[in-house]
């Protein structure tokens, strides 16, 4: 059984990090020392860190640029550091990312969080589909693993249809991959007739989309596989932060290592409790790469609700709902790609679909191409995404393995809309 600190106890260990940290990155670090030039320390309170400048990944990306390869965002002499990891480069130029042994040990602990909270222990055969470069990707999950006790198998460069069969031969009981991952590999076992649904699998956990915390594409991939599913996020510059758990209602951020807020991404004012707004993040344990007040660029509701699961660090219903820049607006509807997804995967025929933006007549509009062999889901569908979004959105079927498959983080959004003139 788990004991978690109670909520003043937390605050306080809290803030006790947050001012060690901030005392040592204002005296090491080139870039958190002229950011935290004109702060008082210590902190007298939690409240306080909302007089600490923001972090943007634009500032970091710009930073490299001007001080590469590296930038000045670390707080060691570069002998220190033992790991190389950089960003996927989804949402711009990759950031180039160093821990040291100490930080790299952090990200592990996070980790056995996130197995804790989804019941994995070191009986478990962890499998990670996963091919292992640059990007942190499951990394540190991978090492993780060793610490717990746990067998783990690495796929590396193994084809869908080989990581498969290294799954079923080696009882792998715990699968590590993104959520279109796992509905491709699902796709692959039927193609070529691997029983998944009786196979040792019972947990499989996600990263790198929302699909992990959009409750029909958890109940599509739970069907296919007969495991459950739980959702994990985090980023290469920030650390493993959030997890589901028994409940699979939500997200929770990791209070002992993270402090979180949800602000207006205009006003940059926190948002009232049920509102929607962006998580901004700092880690307390990553000295050597600190992220002061990160804004993430995720969007989330913020919320005051306990988790029946009993654990009572903050809560994130619905999880990551999408990204900031991933919201356009389509005759005057705020749309998310994630929105759309959730109402797709109501439907199992469905094996891969794509979002398309385009422009007709002057006018932005949206259609949804999808791949299945029925006829009767292509009325039913557009029907379903007019009355839950409010807008009338095209729905196409395009023939099988017309769309692209991903194993890592899917791009399933393309944007033609025309670019205006102003």
């Amino acid at each position: 059984m788990v004991v978690y600190a109670q909520e003043f106890e937390l605050k306080e260990r809290q803030l006790k990090k947050l001012n060690e940290l901030l005392i040592f990155v204002k005296s090491h670090n080139e870039f958190y020392h002229k950011k935290l030039q004109n702060i008082t320390l210590p902190l007298r309170s939690l409240e306080e860190i909302t007089t600490l400048p923001f972090t943007t990944k634009k500032e970091l990306v710009d930073d490299q640029k001007k001080h590469p390869p590296y930038g000045q965002n670390h707080s060691y002499p570069l002998e220190e550091y033992v790991r190389y990891h950089q960003t996927s480069g989804t949402t711009g130029r990759p950031l180039k990312i160093l821990d040291t042994k100490k930080t790299f040990d952090w990200w592990e602990t996070c980790w056995i969080e996130v197995y804790r909270s989804s019941g994995v222990t070191k009986k478990d055969h962890i499998f990670l589909a996963f091919s292992f470069g640059p990007f942190i990707g499951f990394w540190a999950a991978f090492e993780a693993a060793k610490r717990l006790g746990a067998l783990v198998i690495s796929s590396g460069s193994q084809s869908s249809v080989e990581r498969l069969r290294n799954m079923m031969e080696n009882q792998a009981t715990v699968l590590l991959c993104t959520p279109s991952y796992a509905l491709h590999l699902a796709e692959v076992a039927k193609e070529n007739g691997i029983d998944i649904q009786n196979s040792p699998v019972r947990t499989i956990i996600t990263a790198g989309e929302p699909g992990g915390s959009v409750p029909s594409t958890r109940n599509q991939i739970e069907s296919l596989w007969g495991a459950r599913l739980y959702d994990h996020v985090g980023m290469t510059e920030m650390g493993a932060y959030g997890y589901s758990c028994s409940e699979q209602n939500g997200l929770h951020i990791n209070e002992s290592e993270f402090i979180a807020e949800v602000i207006d991404p205009k006003t940059l004012k926190p948002v009232a409790i049920g509102e929607k707004g962006e998580l901004v993040l700092t880690n307390l344990g990553r000295d050597g790469y600190p992220a002061l007040r990160y804004r993430t660029g995720d969007m989330v509701i913020r919320s005051n609700k306990k988790c029946p699961c009993g654990n009572p660090y903050q809560f994130l219903p619905e999880g990551i709902i999408g990204r900031a820049d991933d919201m356009v607006v389509i005759r005057g509807i705020n749309i998310y790609p994630s929105s759309i997804e959730s109402i797709i995967r109501e439907y199992s025929e469905v094996k891969e679909f794509r979002i398309v933006y385009y422009t007709e007549n002057e006018m932005d509009q949206i259609k949804v191409e999808i791949e299945s062999n029925s006829d009767e889901i292509v009325p039913s569908l557009a029907t379903k995404l007019r009355e839950r979004i409010g807008l009338r959105i095209q729905v196409e079927k395009v023939p099988d393995n017309h769309l692209p498959r991903f194993t890592m983080k899917a791009k399933r959004v393309v944007d033609k809309r025309s670019k205006r003139v102003s």
